[in-house]
């Protein structure tokens, strides 16, 4: 069992696993607000992170949340970083309205009291 093992929660990801769908979820985040969440499966911490966001449960205020695993899709993280001008962090959470990142946050930061 690694550290990305399904979860039990009834927390809705979408997994961010091409560029085509980064852009159409910035496209959609000009009418809702977007959570993308870089996970890291190797790491306690991130997993910690993760487990913090899902118990909210189908309760969070962000509908449309995407977890990205950067240890495979390592290019489209650097492109986040590069397209929302935010240093790489893992974990990460980033809140993205009317295609620009209006909010980020890493490692112990990562609540949902704190998610805008």
């Amino acid at each position: 069992m690694g550290w990305f093992s399904p979860s039990s929660s009834k927390f809705n990801w979408s997994l961010l696993s091409d560029e085509n769908l980064l852009q159409d979820l910035v496209k959609l985040s000009f009418s809702e607000k977007v959570l993308i969440f870089k996970h890291s499966t190797r790491c306690s911490i991130s997993t910690m992170s993760k487990n913090r966001l899902e118990s909210i449960g189908e309760d969070s205020k962000i509908k449309n949340c995407f977890l990205l695993d950067i240890l495979n899709y390592r290019e489209i993280s650097s492109k986040i970083e590069s397209d929302f001008k935010v240093i790489h962090e893992s974990p990460q959470v980033l809140i993205i309205q009317n295609g620009e990142c209006i909010y980020n946050a890493s490692h112990n930061e990562i609540n949902w009291d704190r998610i805008p």
